[in-house]
């Protein structure tokens, strides 16, 4: 299994870059919230910092390797992620509006996983109903303590891919 760990600041606002540490505390990556330019971020500022920003996630040379960016359309939230390193576009929905926190599918149109979300404690990414990686933010006063562990068995295994989905589920929401 792997392991990643990062502090992503609290306050939302925030588009510094931060490093994302492997099980050696090693930098293999780093995330940060973008905008493409001045007008989405006034924009976003009045809308609660949550419509026209993405996270990236790169590699420690500056690569882009996965990004995921909250797309709203007829009154529809979804997510759209593309990972740079495999080419593949994803599109990450909410299945069960009913209910409070509904989980989340993410598919590229062959492989579909599932993201089991939670406010508190693991939110687990499933393939068949298998665990494949589990991502957990610990608030703390000025920040999160962020947990990201893949299992050997992910057909994933790169963290961009976990890392940025969970950001913008976590940070941008529905």
């Amino acid at each position: 299994m792997k392991t990643y760990t990062y502090k992503q600041p609290a306050a939302i606002e925030s588009t510094e870059v931060i490093d994302i540490l492997n099980e050696a505390g090693q930098v293999s990556s780093t995330v940060q919230r973008i905008y493409t330019n001045a007008l989405k971020k006034a924009f976003d500022r009045t809308m609660d910092y949550r419509y026209f920003v993405r996270f990236d996630v790169k590699d420690i040379q500056g690569q882009p390797l996965f990004s995921c960016k909250k797309v709203t359309r007829r009154g529809r939230v979804h997510f759209q992620g593309k990972d740079f390193v495999t080419g593949k576009n994803y599109t990450i929905a909410y299945d069960g509006w009913q209910i409070m926190i509904p989980d989340l599918l993410i598919t590229d149109g062959a492989q579909q996983i599932k993201l089991n979300k939670e406010m508190e404690g693991w939110s687990v990414f499933t393939v068949e109903d298998q665990p494949i990686a589990r991502w957990q933010a610990i608030f703390y006063e000025t920040y999160f303590a962020i947990t990201l562990e893949i299992e050997d068995s992910s057909p994933i295994q790169h963290e961009a891919f976990f890392i940025a989905i969970g950001q913008a589920v976590l940070f941008i929401g529905a």
